[in-house]
């Protein structure tokens, strides 16, 4: 299997870290997906990283997919497979993307000519983001993991999404939230998510 996708991209590192946790067998191959000669649109016609292309040449795209997929390959499972755990899981899963999507989003807004770019809508943006952190730190208990007392999806997700705040919305966002500040300084350090952080 191949994974293409880039180093800055937290979609594409969400699915890296949970390959390297799982020891899954598969290729990283970099692209960047805007480039005139990128593979990616060949295998996901919207043109959007991670692109995950099967050994037997089918593709899936889209992380949320690509972890499921990836999670059924082998154990221990990182998504429970059913009742209350699954949907604590999927849950928390969910709020890290959406900080994701409303920070890149951010990110981008930023990139735009000065003469038009929207503070207000950027402004929303940030509150829908200190929002989900609080809601996150309000669902942490005390514990090295987020759900069901192990790893699983939702600790990858929000540990990406909140070093991705570090890495594109530098702010304190761990005095006001000190369990998830603590239950983040824990997980930050296992091997898989020190190998994929983004480059400065």
């Amino acid at each position: 299997m191949k994974l293409f996708g880039s180093l800055t991209s937290p979609y594409v590192r969400k699915v890296r870290i949970l390959i390297a946790e799982k020891g899954i067998a598969c290729d990283f191959v970099t692209a960047d997906p805007a480039a005139a000669d990128s593979p990616v649109p060949v295998h996901n016609p919207l043109g959007l990283v991670p692109v995950l292309v099967r050994d037997g040449g089918s593709a899936l795209f889209d992380s949320p997919v690509i972890a499921e997929y990836l999670d059924v390959l082998k154990a221990p499972a990182l998504i429970p497979a059913s009742g209350e755990p699954r949907w604590q899981v999927l849950r928390l899963a969910a709020l890290a993307d959406g900080i994701l999507d409303q920070c890149v989003a951010r990110t981008m807004e930023l990139r735009r000519p000065a003469s038009r770019q929207s503070p207000d809508v950027n402004k929303r943006r940030e509150i829908k983001i200190a929002r989900a952190i609080e809601f996150a730190e309000e669902h942490t208990a005390s514990g090295a993991y987020l759900a069901t007392g192990r790893l699983t999806l939702a600790d990858i997700a929000l540990a990406v999404a909140l070093e991705y705040i570090d890495f594109r919305y530098p702010h304190d966002w761990r005095a006001p939230n000190p369990r998830l500040a603590a239950w983040h300084e824990g997980i930050g350090v296992r091997p898989a998510f020190v190998a994929t952080r983004p480059p400065t």
